[in-house]
């Protein structure tokens, strides 16, 4: 969307509209004018000796043709006066009324579009085509920037650079989006679903979600996303899949994945209840719920990030399916929680500090070995996301909490801003060690940058 179109400033041609001759207008007004312009005395005049010269004598003898045309000569003279003075009025208004004031463009923008461009730029550069075998052809991204053609493109990876590519908007066709749509279809798993580079043959929930999130936004077709959305909730049960269905961030993902992919899903409510139920009292917090990275016994410890996460998916989701009172009040007391950081700064505390975490799940062709998911997470992009949903708004005008709620959103964003190089994040390994450039954490530090873009705007500057 242009700058014009958001009304942000005057549109570049420098044209602007003629401003109208004073005393212009119907015709008239400008006879009007001109008869004024002639003398108010003048045009009583002729019109005395028009009527002077019309009237029969039969209308009363010589003094009532002299009455009749003297007064309406006297008349007309008053009328000419009048009307002439009033046009006068009314120009000299016009004249002076102030033009609308119009903010000058600069060209000198701010830092996101430059770093917009930067990123799209290396995504582009970095992109992999491999042509497999078996597959096909496959044009993506491996986990991370810079590892070059040898390692083919993944699954995850790739759906998060179809987002990328989406909220970028794919200014030039150097990158096909229906390339990326198709690799996605290709690196399905042959029994369905997808998984992550490191969890082997089996599809797993969260990565499908994702998957089938970016897919139906792609407008990817609808039978073939419900297809693979069936598959999907089939193996997420408390039966099947007891360790996802008990970690926060396994069940946000599918539950943000799913209302993109699947708004009508009957698990949505289900997975919802799931999330509000498995909120925790934090009496450091004025006893305000939030999550930890489990939802059943042993939780863990309260955590910013993964109350940051159930915030987006459950404000998510009460936008597309509605809420139960019982969802409202924990997501909203999950936004007083973040708003309730007893830290000076807050682009150096805890709860903007990069997190780790492993999903384990039993082998299903070993039970006795596990299969291990590391996940890295980008606390403050999460942070910024959660701050700027609607119903985070909602929260602190209701509560009055402005000041604080910009304090805390602010030094998220600082800590998001301060991560990326032209667009592109980095994840410090914290062993001194070269920094690798995953595609998740770009793709998150985008979407946060360009949330807090738009819900910062000021038409006024």
């Amino acid at each position: 969307m242009s700058q014009q179109q958001l009304g942000r400033g005057p549109s570049m041609s420098g044209a602007t509209d003629p401003a109208p001759a004073p005393g212009a207008g119907s015709p008239p007004a400008r006879f009007v004018g001109w008869l004024g312009s002639l003398g108010c005395a003048a045009a009583g005049y002729g019109v005395f000796q028009a009527l002077f010269g019309v009237l029969p004598d039969s209308l009363g003898g010589e003094a009532a043709k002299w009455l009749v045309s003297g007064v309406s000569g006297i008349g007309t003279a008053v009328a000419a006066w009048l009307a002439a003075a009033l046009l006068r009025v009314r120009a000299g208004a016009a004249g002076r009324t102030a033009p609308a004031a119009v903010r000058a463009a600069s060209a000198n923008s701010g830092p996101l579009p430059g770093m917009f461009a930067a990123a799209y730029e290396t995504l582009v550069s970095e992109v992999t085509v491999v042509d497999d075998p078996v597959r096909g052809r496959l044009t993506g991204w491996s986990h991370s920037l810079g590892e070059g053609s040898a390692s083919p493109p993944t699954a995850l990876s790739t759906a998060y650079g179809l987002h990328m590519m989406l909220d970028l908007g794919v200014p030039d066709g150097r990158l096909s989006t229906g390339d990326l749509v198709e690799t996605l279809w290709r690196l399905r798993l042959p029994d369905g679903g997808w998984s992550a580079r490191t969890q082997g043959s089996e599809a797993r929930p969260e990565v499908t979600a994702l998957v089938l999130g970016a897919l139906a936004r792609a407008g990817s077709s609808g039978d073939r996303v419900a297809a693979e959305v069936a598959g999907c909730t089939a193996r997420f049960t408390r039966a099947s899949d007891p360790a996802g269905r008990d970690a926060t961030h396994v069940v946000t993902t599918v539950l943000r994945g799913l209302l993109r992919a699947a708004p009508r899903a009957p698990v949505l409510p289900e997975l919802c209840e799931t999330l509000v139920d498995g909120a925790l009292d934090d009496e450091r917090r004025e006893h305000l719920r939030c999550w930890a990275y489990r939802l059943q016994p042993p939780y863990g410890p309260p955590s910013a990030l993964h109350t940051a996460q159930a915030v987006v998916a459950l404000d998510r989701a009460a936008r597309v399916l509605g809420e139960t009172a019982a969802a409202r009040a924990a997501r909203q007391d999950g936004v007083r929680w973040l708003l309730a950081c007893p830290e000076a700064r807050h682009d150096t505390c805890p709860d903007v500090t990069n997190l780790r975490e492993e999903v384990r799940r039993p082998r299903t062709d070993d039970p006795a070995r596990h299969e291990v998911l590391n996940v890295r997470h980008f606390t403050a992009s999460w942070l910024v996301r959660a701050l700027t949903t609607p119903g985070a708004r909602e929260v602190v005008l209701a509560d009055g909490l402005q000041a604080r709620w910009r304090e805390r959103l602010d030094g998220a964003f600082a800590t998001v801003w301060a991560g990326q190089t032209d667009g592109i994040w980095s994840w410090d390994r914290g062993d001194g060690t070269e920094l690798r450039r995953p595609m998740w954490m770009t793709y998150q530090g985008l979407s946060a940058m360009r949330t807090h873009a738009v819900w910062m705007y000021q038409p006024d500057g």
